[in-house]
Order: C-alpha cells, then structure tokens, then sequence
C-alpha cells in the first residue's frame, strides 16, 4: 500500500473516531442532565468503541514506515496484528451482551423503552450504520484489511442497537420479557461470525495462503512471448499488496542484460492484469532441449559475440549429414590488419564450438564495421541529391506499391557509401515476405549501385 493510501485509511480512521466521540459525550452529557443512568452507561460504552479507531490509526502509521534493518519487507503486518485485535474488540462486545442476557434469565426485570431512550438509540443507530457504510466502502476501495475489520466492528454495535430496539418494542406491546434474552443471542451469534470472519481473513495471510492461484500466475507469465515455460508460481501477503514468485525457463544462451528485460516485462505485465500486485520477483531457470535449436545458437552467438568487443549479422546454421555447420559475418574495426582480425575471429571461433559442442564447424566471413560513420554533410551535396534521387527512381520503377521513404546517404570510414531508408508495405504481409522484398531491394541497389556498399532497409506498415 502506497503512503498515500494509507494516509486516506487514517483519515477514514479520523473522521470515525471523531463521530464515535462526538456520540458518546453526547450520550454521557444527555444522561447526566436527565440523570438516566442507563444512557450516561451506554455512552462511556461509546468510548470504548473509539478504542479500535485509535487502534487502526496507529497501526496504519506503523505499517506505512519504509523496511528498515529490522523489518525488512516492511511494517504492512502491524496492519494484521491490529485486525486482530479489532476481532478481539467484537468477542468482548459478544460476551458483554451474552453476559447480561443470561443474568436477565429467570429475573423479574424487564428493560423499558422511553421516548428519550428511542431517540439516543435511534440516532446512536443512525451514525453506526453511516460509519459502517463508509468503512466498508473506503476499506474495499483502498483494499485495507484493517477498515474492512473495524467496519465489522461498528456493523456490530448497530446489530446490538437494532436488537435493543426490537426487543424493547416487542416487550412493551406484549410483555414478553423472554424475547430481549432472544434478541442478545441471536446479535451474539452474528458478532461471533463477523469476528471469525476477520480472523480467517487475517489468518489466510499470516500462514502464507495464496492470494492468487498458481495457474492463474502460469497462464499469464506464459502468454509472454520471450518465456519458454514457467517452472513455478508462488504468490503470499495481503490482497492489496501481493508478494509473487516466479521460476521461469529461458534459453541457456540467454545474457544477463536479457533476461533483465525479461524481468521488467513480466513485473510489468503481472501488475497490469492483476490488482494488488506489490513485489515481483522472477527467477531464472536454463532450458534444458534435446539439441540445439536455431535461437539457441542465435544467442550463443550474440552474448559471445558481446563478449569480445565483435558484431555478428547473417548467422546461419547449416545441416548436412549430420554434422552442424555454423556461417556467419562478424564485423572487425576497420583500422584492424588482417592478422588482428583472423586472431580476434578465431578466438570467437573457438568459444562458440565450445559453448556449443554439437557443433562440427563454424565458418566465419570478416568485413569491416560501419562503426565509424559520418554525417551527410561530409558528402557533396549535388552528388547526395543525386545518388538518392536515383536510388528512390530506382525503388519506385520496381516496387511502385511500397511507400519509400526517410532515405539518407553516409560516407563510412571503411569506404563507399552507406545507406538507410524505411519501406512502408501493405500491413497484411507476412513477416517472413516483409523480409524477402527487403532483400530483392538491398540486391537491386547494390546490383545498379555498387558504389553503395552497405544498405539497410526498415520495413513497417502503412497506415
């Protein structure tokens, strides 16, 4: 629960405890000057009820202080503590009622209703049933446990009132003193359930009950496309302030910096679909396949690419008689002699077949990054102009339905030129076909453009 929802449960808290007071005073203050000692009675009871308000008040103070060196998830179960005290408050209230109850069976006193008595209890009802109301509603819309309880807390005392009420009325039309015994057991009953009723919630909490279900977790975990499978689900805590557990299963060949993204999107995506959702944490598991898949080695190929400072594109792995050949470009520093870079390329070589076993050979094709670029303006102008207007009269001879657009021309340090556009193509392509017209274009660009010696193409719907 953030500071500021606890901030509104304390005002919640506040505003009750200001209503109780103002109820029991009113009460002590209207029996002294009738000098009806039941009503000044009734109205020190009144006090205690303000017993429980300061209670929540407290307690959601304690529980919206941040972890420290001793609590470190946190005071949120100071918040449960004080719900069961709450309970604790309701099995008192039960036992008075059910107390004086018994001792009226077999006597010969029957309570009496004065106007006066009507009317305190008539307005006593009245604000128990408004304080209810609202604790029950700001509890279920700030999700707090410790509202939802005092609620009960105050629905009891106006259970008892409505009792008293009845009873009294019954008695004084048919002299039957029986039904006030009646009425305090029945109200016993419902404030007994309404205290159980807190305890199990709380209880639910305190052993660890699980507020979401475990396929509930998996079945959304699992509609990420980066996740294997989910090898567990756990979640605990309070409705409001969930702690989940994920175990996930992910490629062994999977970077640190990868599976950190993995993370975020599934905290992200959890906490989107579900309600209360406080701590996330996702744990990584190696996917153990039967052989190499091609994203496997994709990733292989990646992270220790990574590892040496290298760039790889066009990884491909080739199948023959079986044995795995792995083809590849990797992408040196131009100012590299080719010694450097047959070393730099043999030493990746040699991590890949070995992060790799099933691997028989790996293939590579050295070329110069294009990590050394520079802006258009390097260029002459009339020759830019030219070069692209004769690239974009190119594209658009051949590929008249494709919008070509965003087309810039650099000169790179390794020489030649490079160039980048964007291709806006009917978005019911396939990804797979996306790819091959970029590929025909790259090829008809380099084939009446060689001087362009490197080219890439973003492809993206149109709208």
């Amino acid at each position: 629960m953030s500071d500021n929802r606890y901030r509104d449960v304390r005002r919640v808290f506040v505003v009750t405890l200001a209503l109780n007071l103002c109820i029991a005073f009113g009460k002590i203050a209207l029996g002294m000057a009738t000098g009806a000692l039941a009503i000044t009675a009734d109205g020190l009871h009144s006090l205690t009820d303000g017993a429980s308000n300061i209670t929540g008040i407290i307690a959601s103070t304690i529980a919206a202080r941040p972890p420290d060196a001793d609590h470190h998830y946190g005071h949120r179960r100071y918040e449960l503590l004080a719900a069961l005290l709450i309970a604790g408050f309701l099995f008192l209230l039960a036992w008075e009622v059910i107390t004086g109850a018994l001792g009226r069976i077999g006597g010969d006193s029957v309570p009496s209703l004065t106007p006066l008595t009507f009317v305190v209890l008539t307005l006593t009802l009245t604000v128990n049933i408004g304080v209810a109301w609202y604790q029950r509603r700001e509890g279920r819309r700030l999700r707090s446990t410790l509202l939802l309880a005092d609620a009960e807390h105050t629905r009891a005392d106006a259970l008892v009132t409505v009792a008293v009420i009845v009873s009294m009325g019954v008695i004084a039309l048919t002299g039957w003193g029986w039904v006030d015994v009646a009425a305090a057991l029945v109200v016993v009953a419902l404030i007994a359930r309404a205290a159980w009723g807190i305890i199990a919630q709380t209880g639910r909490v305190l052993v660890d009950a699980a507020p979401y279900s475990a396929e509930q977790l998996i079945a959304l975990v699992e509609a990420l496309p980066a996740v294997q499978s989910v090898a567990r689900a756990r979640s605990r805590g309070l409705p409001d302030s969930a702690h989940v557990d994920i175990d996930v299963r992910v490629s062994p060949q999977m970077t640190a910096a990868q599976t950190a993204t993995i993370a975020d999107c599934i905290r992200a995506h959890l906490r989107e679909q579900l309600t209360g959702i406080g701590e996330v944490e996702v744990h990584f598991i190696p996917h153990e396949s039967n052989g190499q898949t091609m994203e496997d080695v994709a990733l292989a190929v990646r992270s220790t690419a990574d590892a040496h400072g290298l760039m790889t594109h066009d990884v491909t792995l080739n199948v023959a008689n079986g044995r795995q050949v792995l083809d590849l470009h990797v992408e040196v520093p131009p100012a590299h002699t080719l010694e450097q870079a047959h070393a730099a390329v043999t030493a990746l070589e040699d991590d890949l077949v070995e992060r790799l076993p099933d691997l028989s050979e790996v293939i590579t094709h050295i070329e110069p990054s294009a990590g050394g670029t520079v802006a258009v303006a390097r260029l002459d102008d009339a020759r830019r102009r030219i070069e692209e207007r004769a690239v974009l009269d190119l594209l658009t001879v051949h590929y008249p339905a494709v919008d070509w657009h965003h087309l810039r021309l650099y000169r790179a340090t390794c020489g030649g030129l490079k160039l980048t556009l964007h291709a806006a193509l009917k978005p019911s392509l396939t990804v797979v076909q996306a790819h091959q017209l970029a590929d025909d274009a790259e090829t008809l660009i380099r084939t009446h453009r060689p001087h362009i010696k490197r080219i890439t193409i973003h492809t993206e719907p149109q709208d």
